[in-house]
């Protein structure tokens, strides 16, 4: 039995666990953009397109749960590899359908798939690194999907410029699906690789498993769910609202499908850029430092747009507001993972992990729905209004209760 652990090397964690993600997340990253465009070219409206783009975060909750699940019986690898092959399936009916509802249908099964890849990730990641590196590790896996979020939709804008149609960007993640799938298959197990990291656990996590799943650990953690986490739940809302509300309002200003997928692709760029810098900042100063403005910039953005959509400079004001909410979102890259990281059990931390991504993705569930439900009781700039004043409440709750909850540690 291992007692004293090989030193940790970035090398095998950039090979083992970032380069599939990476892959994953550029083909998330082209069609992202496009969901709303492709619904409302399906007839859906700008109500119904919400709806359908809200459907990849309402899958993301509904498989937040057996998530944890997954990945503590199975582990790391398989979760990876299996959540990968459901991506397929699902952008492949998204790809061909021929109304909006087989396209919502396509979209719950890649959200679904897309919760059970980033758990099984973030439980590899709070595992195997120590504490004294976890949250740039974190950043790290956060800048990793943003890296792809702003590779895809470049791609995708190629695509239309050649094809003249959005909608066979979809091909373009069931290639990254297949192709994450086979490089798991192919490249070292993480978990074999760093296993004598955690050999000394193993036993104890396998039985922890048995006897402690998600929905006990949600009773369990209850106040810090209900509290800290409600404040998490609205960063990844605001984050959802973002991803949907820019292409919905690229819609209705007018702008092309090949121009929307750039703008938010360069968006993008400014989000990636500033990933590792939120992590530096976590570990320097606490994760108080990077949660509490990310809230109010992403707040913020959301604000602007809903104060210039008439405006005859709306173009501009719709790319400064797009820049403005990367800029945020970039400053807490990694801040929800490295949150649930610092408050689950280091032996077993699939359960709680579940748990908070279930929090957290009903915020990130929760917040597209309402857009679309006030888009279609009163206008888009009402919802965007209501988005914006959600974020700034949710920075005052993270500034309660994270020095409560996660107080900084000292050297």
């Amino acid at each position: 039995m291992t007692t004293d652990p090989a030193p940790f090397r970035w090398r095998g964690v950039l090979l083992s666990a970032i380069l599939p993600t990476l892959v994953f997340s550029i083909g998330e990253g082209a069609i992202l953009p496009l969901i709303p465009i492709v619904a409302n070219n399906l007839g859906a409206g700008l109500a119904g397109a919400g709806l359908i783009a809200s459907l990849i975060t309402v899958g993301a909750l509904a498989g937040a749960i057996p998530g944890g699940w997954i990945v503590s019986r199975i582990g790391e690898r398989a979760a990876m590899i299996t959540a990968a092959l459901l991506s397929a399936v699902g952008v492949s009916l998204a790809a061909l359908a021929p109304n909006s509802a087989v396209l919502g249908i396509g979209i719950l099964l890649i959200g679904i798939s897309a919760a059970v890849f980033g758990l099984a990730r973030h439980a590899f990641m709070t595992t195997y690194v120590p504490l004294q590196f976890r949250a740039r590790a974190l950043s790290t896996l956060g800048g990793t999907f943003r890296l792809g979020f702003f590779i895809g939709p470049f791609i995708s804008a190629a695509v239309i410029a050649i094809v003249g149609d959005s909608q066979p960007v979809f091909w373009l993640h069931l290639i990254a699906s297949v192709t994450a799938a086979l490089m798991l298959i192919f490249l070292p197990d993480p978990e074999s690789t760093f296993r004598e990291r955690r050999i000394v656990h193993e036993g104890e996590i396998e039985a922890a498993a048995e006897s402690h799943g998600v929905f006990h650990t949600i009773w369990a953690k209850r106040g810090v769910l209900l509290k800290l986490g409600s404040g998490s739940a609205m960063i990844a809302g605001l984050r959802a609202s973002r991803q949907v509300i820019l292409p919905l309002w690229a819609v209705s200003i007018g702008i092309s499908e090949a121009n929307t997928a750039l703008i938010i692709g360069i968006a993008g760029g400014v989000d990636f850029a500033l990933f590792y810098t939120g992590g530096q900042i976590m570990d320097r100063f606490g994760r108080l430092w990077t949660a509490v403005p990310s809230m109010i910039g992403l707040g913020i953005g959301h604000l602007v747009l809903a104060f210039t959509h008439d405006l005859s400079a709306n173009v501009t004001w719709f790319i400064a507001a797009a820049m403005l909410l990367s800029l945020a979102n970039g400053i807490g890259s990694g801040i929800i993972m490295t949150l649930g990281a610092d408050l689950a059990d280091k032996d077993n931390p699939a359960p709680f992990l579940g748990a908070w991504r279930f929090t957290t993705e009903g915020g990130g569930a929760a917040a597209p729905l309402l857009l679309s439900a006030i888009t279609a009781v009163a206008s888009l700039s009402v919802a965007a209004g209501a988005m914006g004043v959600l974020g700034l409440l949710g920075a005052g709750i993270l500034a309660r209760y994270i020095p409560k909850y996660v107080p900084r540690r000292k050297g």
